[in-house]
């Protein structure tokens, strides 16, 4: 009878530390999938290089998989309160997702106007609408600017500044 007792004993404890073991596996598995993917974490935040920015040429980047538009503007281009001012350069940053149906609009430099073929929507270079359907401008993401490089992602000084005159969402 004693054999048969160690033996039970034996058993019970084993499955008793397969079970501990699996439960603490279990318990790692949940924990990842809880976790954002790295993926994810990466598109957070994006930083863009405009100390090559060439006036009057757009410079299209992707952040979260929507398009940026950044637009080094040209001495003639009149300044806007939506101007994004390093140094003595002023830029136009956008998501360049049309505020009406989400087109994708094309710059024309020639006429300094972004349109949306769609449906006929024309924004000005500061993002503003010039002839509807868009709704209201094209939208600024937040960011924040370190020395010559925009970070996307992040509020900073300048963005929060745009925020409080109402000029972002």
């Amino acid at each position: 009878m004693a054999v048969n007792e160690n033996r039970r004993d034996f058993l019970g404890m084993a499955l008793g530390g397969f079970t501990a073991v699996g439960g603490i596996i279990s318990l790692g598995a949940m924990k990842a999938s809880w976790d954002p993917l790295p993926s994810v974490k990466a598109a957070g935040f994006t930083t863009i290089d405009i100390s090559g920015a060439k006036a009057g040429q757009l410079n299209v980047e992707k952040w979260r998989g929507k398009p940026i538009f950044v637009l080094k503007k040209t001495p003639d281009m009149k300044p806007h309160d939506r101007d994004i001012v390093i140094g003595k350069d002023r830029f136009h940053i956008s998501i360049g997702l049309c505020t009406h149906l989400g087109c994708i609009p094309s710059y024309f430099p020639k006429k300094s106007e972004f349109i949306c073929a769609c449906h006929g929507g024309i924004f000005d270079v500061n993002g503003e609408v010039v002839k509807a359907p868009p709704p209201s401008p094209l939208v600024i993401p937040p960011f924040r600017l370190d020395g010559s490089k925009l970070v996307l992602g992040e509020e900073g000084d300048e963005y929060k500044k745009l925020k409080a005159a109402g000029l972002v969402a």
